[in-house]
């Protein structure tokens, strides 16, 4: 099964290394679903998800709590676990096929330095004009009828 959603980081990813040194980064996802309730807020579903390799190690510094991302899910499942109390426990778990920033969730005090020096090239880059290329429109005379029209 594949779930896909737009979900914010309850915290920080959390980068650890298996034996034979892969990263995995654990991921807490909340997902809103369904209406408003009477005290105004959306119900959650918590989830966790983990992100495996290169990319986890490249992409936790940026992975902070409250950032937004579009995430593409596999094998979710729930998992029991027993509670310090003795109780059991169940979590909600997945493994991250695909991960995108959805933007918002931190002001601009909390960007990391990278962050700010991406956003600052994409500014200046949709600020500058772009080169046009002046072409004279194609008349009647122009098309071969046979091959250019797709009727």
């Amino acid at each position: 099964m594949i779930l896909t959603g737009l979900a914010r980081l309850g915290r920080d990813a959390e980068v650890r290394y298996t034996p034979d040194g892969t990263p995995v980064a654990n991921l807490s996802l909340a997902f809103n679903y369904g209406r408003k309730g009477d005290d105004g807020h959306r119900p959650t579903q918590w989830l966790d998800a983990q992100l495996w390799g290169q990319r986890a190690e490249s992409l936790s510094e940026y992975l902070t709590k409250g950032t937004a991302v579009s995430v593409v899910l596999e094998d979710p499942h729930v998992e029991t676990y027993d509670k310090r109390d003795g109780g059991q426990g169940y979590a909600l778990r997945a493994r991250v096929v695909s991960l995108e920033f959805a933007g918002g969730g931190e002001s601009r005090q909390q960007q990391s330095q990278p962050q700010r020096q991406a956003r600052n090239e994409y500014a200046e880059m949709k600020g500058r004009p772009q080169q046009a290329q002046h072409r004279p429109a194609p008349t009647m005379d122009d098309l071969d009828t046979d091959q250019d029209c797709p009727f």
